[in-house]
């Protein structure tokens, strides 16, 4: 998926090619590296030298920014690949916690809602005759 070229970072070519191996899609890869990104910017030296007292501030300097709930749920699944796949460290991410997001459910029409589209669509269907239906020649 993401280009390769020789000033890549070496810790960002090993997450390149664990991500290539397990065939993430190219969104995944692209959002995974920008997290991976925000956190060394957010530290100022490699995560590769982090400690889980550092992940644990980071998530909570990005509550803190007013980072929605999803971003901060996707910038933890970049961080997890990094630290369980391509660091093999675990250990690192076993504290943080995804933020819970609430689910939408869907809309229900009301029996009015539903019967008003489907009255409706019936009075055209039964003032329909033989004339009104044109075949194919």
């Amino acid at each position: 998926m993401t280009q390769v070229n020789e000033t890549v970072n070496p810790l960002r070519q090993r997450m390149i090619d664990d991500m290539n191996m397990r065939k993430l899609s190219p969104k995944t890869q692209i959002g995974y590296i920008r997290a991976v990104a925000r956190f060394a910017k957010y530290l100022k030296y490699s995560p590769a030298q982090a400690a889980s007292e550092e992940l644990r501030q980071f998530q909570i300097a990005l509550a803190e920014q007013g980072t929605s709930k999803i971003t901060i749920n996707a910038t933890l699944s970049g961080l997890q690949f990094l630290y369980c796949k391509t660091l093999n460290r675990p250990d690192i991410v076993d504290k943080l916690s995804a933020v819970p997001t609430p689910r939408k459910l869907p809309q229900i029409l009301s029996l009015e809602e539903v019967e008003r589209p489907v009255r409706s669509r019936m009075r055209g269907v039964v003032g329909l005759e033989v004339r009104d239906i044109r075949l194919p020649d």
